[in-house]
């Protein structure tokens, strides 16, 4: 079965000393590099949002980062300003191995609504175009790694294995936000999808 190493939003923004940093972020792109040798095909998704999105706290006045509100295509939490397109941020942490990737998939550019996913938009039907390319590549098996954990590498092995792929998630390779228990329910939802979990 053919194999793709889906890394996820491994960015200056979500590491030590990024705008929404997660807590040792950095860490595991040494172990993330390893892994790309040993797949068919590597994909980096990439956060790559314009100034102002919708997602983010500053755009909504009297809203704190972190508070949850009802978008038209649902629940949405209100980030720090973060990855925004052509930013020191939005940039891949410098020690990825980038000249791997076989593909980059870009996400969050719509101003009107956020994207977790590597497969779609938070309204869960429009489509980033992975779920194609991957196709026609004749991969079935998909690694998911990077960050974070109970978010954008969440949604995304929740979509893959709705699509029907062979679905393992490198626990070791990726960190969490953890808002709210955000980490626990994320475990238990891939479990429950069929998402196998791994260290």
């Amino acid at each position: 079965m053919k194999s793709a190493l889906i890394v996820i939003d491994v960015q200056n923004d979500f590491c030590p000393g990024g705008a929404l940093a997660v807590g040792a972020g950095d860490v595991i792109v040494p172990g993330i590099n390893a892994l790309m040798e040993k797949t068919d095909a590597v994909v980096l998704t990439q956060d790559w949002h314009p100034a102002g999105h919708s997602s983010f706290a500053s755009s909504h006045e009297g809203h704190d980062p972190y508070a949850v509100i009802q978008m038209p295509y649902g629940a949405q939490v209100l980030w720090p300003d973060h990855c925004i397109q052509g930013s020191t941020g939005a940039a891949f942490h410098a020690d990825l191995n980038t000249d791997r990737a076989d593909m980059i998939i870009r996400k969050g550019y719509n101003p009107a609504i956020d994207s977790y996913s590597a497969f779609f938009e938070n309204d869960h039907q429009t489509p980033t175009g992975l779920e194609g390319y991957l196709r026609t590549r004749g991969i079935k098996a998909l690694t998911m790694v990077g960050l974070a954990t109970d978010f954008c590498v969440n949604f995304s092995a929740l979509d893959a294995a709705k699509l029907g792929f062979d679905v393992t998630v490198h626990m070791d390779l990726c960190r969490a936000i953890d808002l709210d228990g955000s980490l626990v329910a994320a475990v238990e939802g891939m479990k429950a999808a069929g998402v196998t979990l791994t260290s």
